[in-house]
């Protein structure tokens, strides 16, 4: 069972679009999970302009790696440093804490995260 950053049990981030490196609705984490895909966040449109602005497009669907591509409202599992990149720029979308993996407090500050609680 895993944890999330309020030291209580990982609740689902979302199953519409499916997410998660292991897309199965939640922001957990493995060794092959490089990116750290554990923050479980509310895509906005500055959010998702940030990112395609930084060289990752999460807007165009990529059906062989099951992505839908994205739009605002969606709920998606972020990788923790470019979450953490994107407040840093002022372009964090808010984070559902309790569907954000605890792995996350590795990189990015609890006090930043409650900053951009939803």
């Amino acid at each position: 069972m895993s944890t999330n950053v309020l030291d209580t049990t990982l609740i689902s981030c979302c199953y519409e679009p499916l997410t998660g490196f292991y897309r199965d609705g939640y922001c957990k984490t493995g060794p092959e999970d490089v990116g750290t895909h554990t923050v479980c966040a509310i895509m906005t449109l500055e959010f998702l302009e940030y990112s395609k602005n930084q060289g990752n497009d999460l807007t165009t669907p990529l059906p062989m790696y099951k992505f839908p591509g994205l739009k605002p409202g969606d709920k998606w599992c972020l990788c923790a440093t470019r979450w953490k990149q994107a407040a840093n720029a002022g372009a964090a979308p808010p984070v559902i804490l309790q569907a954000t993996h605890k792995k996350t407090l590795e990189l990015v500050d609890f006090s930043l995260l409650l900053e951009h609680k939803w």
